[in-house]
Formats: structure tokens, C-alpha cells, sequence
């Protein structure tokens, strides 16, 4: 998945390169929350986020990298498996990552050219909107991911009752990919629904919140009832 990440993160700054040729020198780059044009700016600024998404590509990889080594000198084969899991993982989340970042940029250039070029003092492209859209997908992809990971402090369920055993952990991210994943479609559909892009950020706050909070409950359920089985085990 890291290839992948990387080709993404290169699409998106060649097509950012290629698609600024066509933009005027000024176009419009921030909006207030009513949508209207608040500041105008160079079309070169665009290449701003295709390097910040390059730089997120190159920490992903020093990550996924870490674990590699770690899978590499570990003699441990349950450590070992931990290890190439996470890093495996790791690209995924940094593929996800990108692709997002990918999108988002070209319905950003979409709305600078249109704006551009009809001279609108409005954005003729919700912004807010796609950003809401693309993080809902972001929590489908994340919510596919978790029950995939083994035990690690990078990604997946990170509370004391998740992480008490492989059980705990298994079980927990099972239901918490689950529970984002739910998260992620209603985000999308309020978003595809509501006209108000501010609200249906707040939404999507919101579900990633409930999300949050029931996979917690589910991980300290799991967790009382291993704890549980441990005592009535030594009896």
C-alpha cells in the first residue's frame, strides 16, 4: 500500500501542477462561513497542500518502516506478526489518507477555476461540504481497517480495557470498525442531505463522538466479562 500512497500523493501534485496552467494568476482561496470570496491569492498556492499530503506520505512510510525493522530483529514470532500487521496497516491508513487529500484538492481547483473565470464572489463549490463527504469516507475506510490491526499504539481502539489482552482488542475493534463505518455513511448521506455545510460538520462530529463513546462501553463490557472469566478460571 505504501506504492500506492506514494502514486496518489504524486498524482495529486502533478495534476495540481498541470491544473494551475489553466487558473488565472489570482483566484479566490478563503471563504466565510456564508461562502463569500474573503481573500484572493496566487494560483501557485495550491501547491501548498500537494506538499503537505507528500510530507504525511514520507511519515507514513518512516512509521510503516519502523515496523518493518521491528518485524525484521524481532525473535518473537507473535511480535513479529504484530509488527509486519501494524506496518501493513500503516499503508493503508496512508493510502486512505492521500486519496482523501486527492479529492479534496480537485474539488478545490474546481472551485477556484469556476470562480475564476465567472468572476463569482461566491463559492461555486461547497467546500465545506466536500470536506465533510471526504472525511465520512475516511471513517469507511478507518472503520475496515481497525478489526485488521493487531494490539499497537498507533491505530485501532487505544484505551487500558481494548488493550488487555488479544481478546479485548480483537473484540473491541471489531465493533468499534463497525461503529465507524455506520458513522461514516450517515455522515455522507446528512451531508448529501442537508444544506448547510456547517451543520453537517457538526454531524459528523457528533457521529464520530457517539461512535467513540459506544465502542468504549463495548471495550469495557468485553473487558469485565474477560476479567470475569479469568477469576471464575483460577477458582
Amino acid at each position: 500500500m505504501k506504492k500506492i500512497m506514494w502514486s496518489i500523493s504524486f498524482i495529486m501534485l502533478i495534476g495540481t501542477i498541470i491544473a494551475i496552467q489553466f487558473l488565472p494568476e489570482s483566484v479566490p482561496m478563503h471563504y466565510d462561513a456564508a461562502g463569500n470570496v474573503t481573500r484572493l491569492g496566487s494560483k501557485n498556492e495550491n501547491l501548498v497542500f500537494p506538499i503537505i499530503n507528500l510530507v504525511m506520505a514520507f511519515a507514513w512510510t518512516m512509521c510503516s518502516g519502523f515496523f518493518e525493522k521491528k518485524a525484521l530483529k524481532s525473535t518473537d514470532e507473535k511480535d513479529c506478526a504484530e509488527a509486519k500487521s501494524n506496518a501493513k496497516v500503516i499503508g493503508y491508513v496512508g493510502a486512505g489518507m492521500a486519496a482523501m487529500f486527492t479529492v479534496m484538492q480537485g474539488f478545490f481547483l474546481l472551485g477556484e477555476y469556476k470562480g475564476a473565470i465567472s468572476g463569482a464572489t461566491k463559492q461555486v463549490v461547497d467546500i465545506g461540504k466536500i470536506t465533510v463527504i471526504s472525511m465520512g469516507g475516511l471513517c469507511i475506510w478507518l472503520g475496515n481497517i481497525m478489526p485488521k490491526t493487531r494490539m499497537n499504539t498507533m491505530v485501532g481502539v487505544q484505551i487500558c480495557w481494548s488493550m488487555y489482552n488479544d481478546t479485548t482488542w480483537k473484540k473491541s475493534n471489531h465493533f468499534g470498525g463497525v461503529a465507524f463505518v455506520v458513522a461514516g455513511v450517515l455522515t455522507i448521506i446528512t451531508a448529501f442531505l442537508m444544506k448547510s455545510s456547517l451543520g453537517s460538520a457538526m454531524l459528523l462530529v457528533g457521529y464520530v463522538c457517539v461512535a467513540s463513546i459506544v465502542t468504549f462501553a463495548y471495550a469495557y463490557k468485553v473487558y469485565k466479562a474477560e476479567v470475569k472469566g479469568k477469576e471464575l478460571g483460577c477458582k
